[in-house]
């Protein structure tokens, strides 16, 4: 059982993405049914956005309308968001003006339904030093109007900085089967040395691993998914393979693709001196939410198998077009 803020949240938690970020969101009743499945099955962390969605309409709002509905709710859910991008774009701004604006406005729109757990930049620019950005959110921690800071997409130098300035209650990466890198490149070491738990993002490959994909056809063409270079033409093929002996590994254990790719992400938690790490997969429907509630329970020989696997198959192309994934 993962622990931030002193409160355990389960493994894993819940991503709220999918449900504002999409051209044509679902009705707000179906995503709440699919939040109230999630805090059901005992996900108790939710992770959402400022920029998933528009500045009319984001995560924001969603949680506004849904802890006015379900106001006994509310102090159930530990709630990180992301925000410091300039309004309506993607584009980084780690300014003192900026991630103040930003973090007014979550509070704004929250309008004291829900507290703001954990509050985090989305992504690190080179003209404002982490320092003066964690000392900008500080002020919000010390005043009683943030809980505590999150990092998003940083390495071990930028998580080590930041600490030192104001102790860090989360970090946010990707980490998959399509996506190793923390441990390798010194990320879920140092978490664990500074006792920061990690926030997983995309445990599921960004659906390579739901099942529900075997060919470049079976996307929607206007999913945005289409847009990250390993959904590429040039090289899904090639990608397509680790989910295919994933899907073989999870018919062998009566279980389904998503439920094995959780449950390596969880069988990593303190799993030999590294941090705890918790997964946080995105589903708009309750019917994924309790699929995703029950990651397979993976045993030494399981863990050592997905490990030739993944040892066979190169993963072609990078995380985010322009190298605009953060920090190696």
């Amino acid at each position: 059982m993962v622990k931030l803020l002193n409160k355990e949240v389960g493994n894993p938690g819940y991503g709220l993405m999918g449900l504002t970020w999409r051209a044509n969101p679902q009705p707000a009743e179906n995503s709440f049914e699919a939040m109230k499945t999630a805090l059901a099955k005992g996900a108790y962390f939710w992770n959402g956005g400022e920029l998933y969605g528009t500045p009319e309409r984001n995560s924001l709002h969603l949680l506004n309308e849904y802890f006015t509905k379900y106001p006994e709710d509310a102090d159930k859910v530990v709630l990180s968001i992301k925000g410091g991008l300039v309004p309506g774009t993607l584009n980084p701004d780690n300014s003192e003006a900026n991630v103040s604006r930003s973090i007014e406005e979550c509070l704004k729109v929250l309008d004291g339904k829900k507290s703001l757990d954990i509050f985090e930049c989305a992504r690190l620019e080179p003209n404002t030093p982490i320092e003066s950005m964690i000392g900008t959110i500080a002020k919000y921690v010390k005043a009683g109007k943030v809980g505590g800071i999150g990092l998003s997409e940083v390495g071990a130098e930028s998580i080590r900085r930041a600490h030192k300035v104001h102790p860090i209650a989360a970090v946010e990466v990707e980490f998959s089967l399509y996506c190793t890198d923390i441990l390798t490149n010194g990320v879920a070491q140092t978490c664990a040395e500074l006792d920061i738990p990690i926030i997983a993002y995309s445990p599921l490959g960004r659906g390579f691993l739901t099942g529900q994909w075997k060919t470049l056809d079976d996307i929607p063409k206007d999913s945005h998914i289409r847009y990250f270079p390993r959904f590429q033409p040039d090289v899904f093929d090639e990608n397509i393979k680790l989910a295919e002996e994933v899907q073989k590994i999870a018919a062998a254990k009566g279980v389904t693709p998503a439920q094995i790719a959780l449950g390596w992400v969880v069988a990593h938690s303190g799993k030999d001196g590294l941090a705890q790490i918790l997964a946080i997969p995105g589903s708009t429907t309750s019917a994924r939410v309790e699929e995703n509630s029950k990651p397979a329970v993976l045993n030494e020989e399981d863990l050592a198998t997905i490990g030739e696997v993944l040892k066979k198959i190169e993963i072609k192309g990078a995380r985010y077009p322009g190298g605009a994934g953060g920090e190696e």
